[in-house]
This record gives C-alpha cells, structure tokens and sequence, in this order.
C-alpha cells in the first residue's frame, strides 16, 4: 500500500510538473510576436545602416570633388603666379632696355652738341 501511494505521489508530481512546465498556446504567441518585434527592429537597422552608408558614401564623393577642385584652384594659382613672374621679368627687361637706349640717345646728343 505504501508503494502504491508513493507511486501515485509520484505520478501527480510529475503530470503537475508536465502541466505546469508546458508553454501555452498565449506563451507561443507571445515569444512569436517577440520574435517577429526583433525581426523588424533587425530588418529597419539593416535598412539605417545601408542609409548612413550611403550617406557616408556620397560625403566621401563630395569631399574628394571638393579637394579635386582646390588642387586644380592651386595649380592655377601656380600658373597665374608663374606668367606673372615672367611678365615682371620681360618689364625688367624692357625697362633695362629702355634705359640702354636712352643713356645712348643722350650720349648721342652730348656728342652732336659738342660739334
């Protein structure tokens, strides 16, 4: 008699176990829908990362045309600087010249003055 009530204890223990252990059918629904929740927040990061990254991506674009741009601004201000350069150098010359000249023109006439 004693094993049969141990027996039946037993059995009660581990159908209560059995039943309280299970998950219902709420409980299924509840981790499906968490689940679900997880799955569309993980899809709208993928989506914000592949936004960012594009938005990143065009920056970069934007950048290197800016930097693009202000090495052809240097090159022609080098090019500017070298035709100035040489301009002020052809005026020394001629202003040299000039002065040649007129120190030959002037001797020239000391010379028909002296006549």
């Amino acid at each position: 008699m004693m094993k049969k009530s141990l027996l039946v204890i037993s059995i009660m223990v581990v159908l209560a176990i059995t039943v309280g252990g299970c998950a219902t059918k709420r409980d299924l629904a509840k981790v499906q829908s968490q689940e679900m929740l997880i799955g569309a927040k993980a899809d709208q990061a993928v989506q914000d990362s592949r936004a960012a990254k594009a938005a990143a991506d065009a920056a970069t674009l934007k950048a290197e045309a800016a930097a693009a741009r202000a090495e052809d601004a240097v090159k022609k201000a080098e090019e500017r600087e070298k035709i100035a350069e040489e301009k002020a150098r052809i005026a020394e010359e001629k202003t040299v010249i000039a002065e040649e000249k007129a120190k030959k023109a002037d001797e020239a006439f000391r010379k028909s003055m002296k006549k």
